[in-house]
C-alpha cells in the first residue's frame, strides 16, 4: 500500500476516534443513588437506565452504596437521580455526614438532582434534603389509591420540561395530600378518584425546584417498570433529567405526546 495512502487512512482513524470521542463527551453523566428502597429497586433501576441511555443523552452509572460517596464520587457526574429510600425508618440520617455535606454541595454548586418516587419517601429528619425535593411521602398524611388507569394533565405549558407537551394516560400510583416544603413549582397533575381511594382532587405528578445553582426535577408517579413504559413517563423523565443537568431540554417529544400547535 502506498505510504500517502497509509497516512491518510491513519489520519481517518484518528478523526474518526476524535469524533467518537466528542460525541461521547457530549453525553450528559448520570448516577442512579440506589440499592435500597420499600419499591422493586431491582426492576426499576435497570428500567431508568434503559430509558435514559436509549435517548443517546446521557451515560448512566449506578451505585447501590451512596452512602459511601464522596465529593470525589460526585464530582464527574452532571445529575444525581435518586431511587434509594430508607422506609420505614424515614428519619435515619443513613447517608452520613460527608456523604451529606458532598451531596449538597455538588447540588448547590451545579449539578443536577432527580428524585423518583419512593425516593422522595426519605430523610425526614434532613431539612435540607426535604427542601430540595420540595414534596415528600408525609407520614400521618401522605397515601395513595389502588394502582389504576389515569390521565395526566400538563399544567406549566411554559416550562421547557413540559413546553409542547399535551396530557396523557398512564397506569400507576397516584399520591395524595403529600408534604410540601415552600411552593411547588407543578409541571402536571392527576385528578385522584375517591372512588380508587383518592383524595377527591387533583394531585401534582411532577414539580422543579431551584437549589443555590443547581436544579431538581421531581417525578412523583413510577411505582414500578411498568409504569415507566408509559410514553408520558418516559418522556417526563428524559426531559427532567436533562433540564437538571443544563437548565435546558433539547430531547424532543415523541409524535404522540405534541400538543397542537
Amino acid at each position: 500500500m502506498p505510504r500517502g495512502l497509509v497516512v491518510l487512512l491513519a489520519i481517518a482513524a484518528g478523526l474518526g476516534s476524535a469524533v467518537a470521542a466528542e460525541g461521547e463527551a457530549k453525553r450528559l453523566r448520570v448516577l442512579i443513588l440506589t440499592g435500597r428502597n420499600n419499591h422493586n429497586w431491582k426492576a426499576t433501576t435497570p428500567a431508568l437506565k434503559e430509558i435514559l441511555e436509549g435517548a443517546g443523552r446521557f451515560a448512566v452509572d449506578v451505585t447501590t452504596e451512596p452512602e459511601k460517596c464522596d465529593a470525589a464520587a460526585f464530582a464527574p457526574y452532571d445529575v444525581l437521580l435518586c431511587n434509594w429510600s430508607n422506609w420505614p425508618k424515614t428519619k435515619d440520617r443513613d447517608w452520613g455526614a460527608d456523604t451529606e455535606k458532598a451531596f449538597l454541595d455538588a447540588i448547590r454548586g451545579g449539578k443536577g438532582f432527580v428524585v423518583f418516587h419512593a425516593g422522595a419517601a426519605t430523610f425526614h429528619a434532613w431539612p435540607e434534603f426535604q427542601q430540595l425535593a420540595g414534596s415528600t411521602w408525609k407520614l400521618g398524611q401522605t397515601g395513595h389509591g389502588s394502582y389504576h388507569e389515569f390521565k395526566v394533565t400538563i399544567t406549566d405549558k411554559a416550562h421547557p420540561i413540559t413546553k409542547g407537551m399535551k396530557g396523557f394516560t398512564t397506569t400507576d400510583e397516584l399520591w395524595h395530600r403529600v408534604g410540601v416544603t415552600d411552593k411547588l413549582n407543578v409541571l402536571c397533575t392527576a385528578f385522584s378518584d375517591k372512588a380508587k381511594g383518592g383524595s377527591g382532587a387533583d394531585e401534582p405528578a411532577a414539580h422543579w425546584r431551584e437549589f443555590g445553582k443547581g436544579r431538581c426535577f421531581h417525578l412523583i408517579l413510577g411505582h414500578d417498570a411498568r409504569s415507566l413504559k408509559t410514553a408520558g413517563e418516559r418522556a417526563l423523565m428524559l426531559r427532567g433529567t436533562e433540564w437538571a443537568a443544563t437548565g435546558k431540554v433539547t430531547i424532543p417529544l415523541p409524535p404522540e405526546l405534541r400538543a397542537e400547535p
